[in-house]
């Protein structure tokens, strides 16, 4: 209930007087049904304007970091979170990466809306960098159609780091929903996965207009953040 009353009543019109969003391929949304919709990812927002412009509810899997703050903002997070469709998962691998993709499945067995970042986190640069074949595995055991998302503009409204969000357009553009039934019974093989989730990177570079970066967006932020440190202990 709290999801509609703040995607119609409360969040919902104040983003869309504000950011104004736009739209392209409205078309090939599913009036119905289980879809998984992947998206890239340049702003902490995209979860927010995302929602907006759909009709059904969609839910996406998040770090399970932001529901585990303590104290008044810990509860405010984690409650915003939860209205919002968020779902929380753990990152770490191993047993932790099964229950994520078994969150998902359930949310697509129960005929709804999941979104997810094949990249994993934000870009640092804007550019669209390499996807995670979680995404593939997610894809192939849901044996559901994918929608390719391009958030066009968010990150010049609010990127990483920034704390207070300027008031410009922001726009959404939907792809040809793509159809992975070919390879059904092979997502344990990683060859498989690996050609899903390139297959799916090519069509979200083709609708959103990145620069591509063969790399994983992690390793860049961690590359840049080990750089500072070295600085710093320099200096």
């Amino acid at each position: 209930m709290l999801y509609w009353v703040l995607k119609n009543l409360l969040v919902g019109p104040i983003l869309t007087a504000v950011f104004r969003p736009w739209v392209v391929g409205r078309e090939n949304v599913p009036a119905s049904g289980p879809v998984i919709f992947v998206s890239n990812h340049i702003s902490f927002i995209d979860s927010v304007i995302l929602p907006v412009v759909l009709d059904r509810r969609i839910s996406f899997l998040a770090k399970s970091d932001y529901f585990t703050g303590r104290g008044i903002k810990g509860w405010a997070t984690k409650t915003a979170f939860g209205a919002l469709g968020q779902l929380p998962i753990d990152r770490s691998g191993g047993k932790a990466s099964e229950a994520s993709l078994r969150t998902g499945l359930g949310v697509l067995a129960r005929g709804e809306q999941l979104g997810i970042y094949p990249e994993g986190t934000r870009s640092p640069d804007g550019r669209l960098y390499r996807g995670r074949t979680g995404v593939a595995r997610m894809v192939l055991e849901g044996r559901v159609l994918v929608v390719p998302v391009a958030m066009v503009g968010t990150r010049e409204v609010m990127a990483i780091g920034q704390h207070v969000p300027k008031i410009k357009r922001v726009g959404v553009v939907f792809g040809e929903p793509l159809d992975f039934s070919r390879f059904a019974g092979l997502e344990s093989d990683r060859f498989i996965l690996r050609s899903v989730t390139d297959e799916i990177m090519h069509e979200l570079r083709g609708i959103s207009r990145q620069e591509y970066a063969d790399v994983y967006a992690s390793s860049v932020k961690e590359r840049a953040a080990s750089s500072g440190r070295g600085r710093t202990a320099a200096r």
